[in-house]
Parts: structure tokens; C-alpha cells; sequence
């Protein structure tokens, strides 16, 4: 009987949402559009000190590794003194690709002049970051400003039209409501001939890889999450979340869609690890 009951709520619940607000996906679930952007705060929140051990349960460790590659075949900065290349790394609060943006340039190009605007939606992650930088010779310097903001729509104010050479996005795109808002204001703030660089969990390509790390995501993630933060809840979230997210084609077709070029057929993303990462790139034209 309570089954009964549970599974006619359930329905009379998806036609409240149909008749009076439109629905998406947190996870497996369906819930109203307005609520996705709390429950994905909610579950950033939760995770925020111990991002890099999260990242490091999803992706075995290597996604460290990833954005090391990731930030190096983008290759950001320039040699020429007082030219100032202007970057934006979005949903990037922990500061993770925005320092290895200008260790790079400052490395590989001698580049004190690149600057990177860090925005994220969530302040505990910003506050991450903000620990993460005064660590670091960046602190208080021109080169880097973190910002609270949300990826689907940006501040016209803080981040005008035709502004940046560079946007990235890493492992953030997922937890957005509307991907195709996103694209939009990535192409906004772009300047014509700037890349748009996106590193996303994606789906694997050899169907016995794809069975095993299918087990791992959904027994040991979670487990991992109980036993290395005390949140099994926020982990099988996140798994959830790369599995609904649209795979290598269909996003590259997407990102055409909002205004970019891409590569050639074949060529428009490139798979890490058979496919359980995958780096998109796009110019805007």
C-alpha cells in the first residue's frame, strides 16, 4: 500500500511540475528548473574542503594530471611585454586551473601581464580559493579577481561583451541548469578569435573500460564519500550528474550551435583516459 501511495504521489508530483513549472534533472531525479541551482549550491557547500580529495575519488587520482594537459595545450600567455591576455575560468572557485593558467605564462612565456577573472556561483568554493591564492605570488596582484557569479548569466557589468581571449570551464559545466545558456555567455564574453576550452567528465568508448568504471562510480564513489568526507549523498549526486550529461557529439554539437567553430569531424574533442575525461575546445567566429 505505501508503495501504491509513494508511486501515485510520484506522479501526481511530475504533473504538478508539467502543469506550472518546467523540470530537469539533479541527478536521476526530476525536479522543478528553479530549484537545481540551490541543490547544486547545497552540494558544493558540503564539498567544498575537500574538492581535490572529490576529484581525486572521480577521476582515480589523475584528474590533476588532466588539468596539467588541459591548461598546457591551450598554452595561455604571451611573450611580447604589455601585451595583457585576458582569461575567465568559470565554475573555477578552488583556483585549480586559474593557477596553473598563470604559472604557465609566467613559466613558459615569462607573462606577468596575463590576467585571470575566476568566477564561481558558490562562496565556499571561492573561499577555497581565496586560501588556495594567499599562498601564492598571484595574491592581491592585478593578475587574478575571484567573483561570485553564475555561469548562465553572467554580470554585464563585471564581464562585458567581446572581453576575453580565454574562458575555461573544468568539471563544472555539468551542475549548470541550462547548458545552452552557458555556450551563449561563453561566446558573449569572448572576444571574435578567442577559445572557449571546456574539461568534462564524459563517456567512455570501449564497452568493457565503460563496465568497469561504471561499477567503481557507483559502489566505490559513494563509498569513498562516506568514509573520506562523511557525504555519501553529495557523491552519488556528482556520479549522477556525469552520467546525464550529454556525451562527446552531442555537446560538440551544442557548442556549434552556441556560435563556435570547432575542429573537423574527428577532431572536435579529444578523449583522456578513453573517454572518462574529455576536453572541448571552440573559437568564437
Amino acid at each position: 500500500m505505501q508503495r501504491v501511495a509513494a508511486r501515485t504521489f510520484s506522479v501526481l508530483q511530475r504533473r504538478h511540475y508539467s502543469n506550472h513549472e518546467s523540470t530537469t534533472h539533479f541527478g536521476y531525479r526530476e525536479i522543478p528548473t528553479s530549484s537545481k541551482e540551490s541543490l547544486v549550491k547545497s552540494v558544493f557547500s558540503s564539498v567544498a574542503s575537500s574538492y581535490d580529495v572529490m576529484n581525486d575519488a572521480m577521476s582515480l587520482g589523475v584528474h590533476r594530471l588532466w588539468k596539467d594537459d588541459f591548461v598546457a595545450n591551450l598554452n595561455p600567455g604571451n611573450p611580447v611585454v604589455g601585451v595583457q591576455t585576458r582569461c575567465i575560468d568559470v565554475a573555477g572557485g578552488t583556483g585549480d586551473i586559474a593557477l596553473r593558467i598563470l604559472d604557465w605564462a609566467r613559466i613558459e612565456h615569462a607573462d606577468r601581464d596575463l590576467r585571470v577573472d575566476v568566477v564561481d556561483i558558490n562562496p565556499d568554493m571561492l573561499e577555497e580559493g581565496r586560501m588556495r591564492f594567499r599562498r601564492t605570488m598571484y595574491h592581491n596582484t592585478p593578475q587574478l579577481s575571484l567573483h561570485e557569479g553564475n555561469a548562465q548569466s553572467l554580470s554585464l557589468t563585471d564581464f562585458p561583451s567581446d572581453t576575453y581571449d580565454l574562458y575555461t570551464i573544468a568539471f563544472g559545466i555539468r551542475n549548470c541548469t541550462s547548458l545552452s545558456d552557458v555556450l551563449r555567455e561563453a561566446h558573449r564574453v569572448l572576444k571574435p578569435g578567442g577559445t572557449f576550452a571546456c574539461l568534462e567528465f564524459s563517456k567512455v568508448q570501449n564497452p568493457l573500460f565503460a563496465q568497469i568504471y561504471e561499477s567503481y562510480s557507483f559502489s566505490i564513489i559513494p563509498l569513498l564519500g562516506s568514509i573520506l568526507a562523511s557525504d555519501r549523498a553529495s557523491y552519488e549526486y556528482l556520479v549522477e550528474s556525469i552520467r546525464r550529461f550529454p556525451d562527446q557529439q552531442e555537446f560538440s554539437d551544442m557548442i556549434i550551435q552556441a556560435g563556435f567553430q570547432v575542429g573537423r569531424k574527428g577532431m572536435a574533442w579529444r578523449d583522456l583516459w578513453g573517454g572518462i575525461a574529455c576536453v572541448h575546445t571552440g573559437v568564437k567566429i
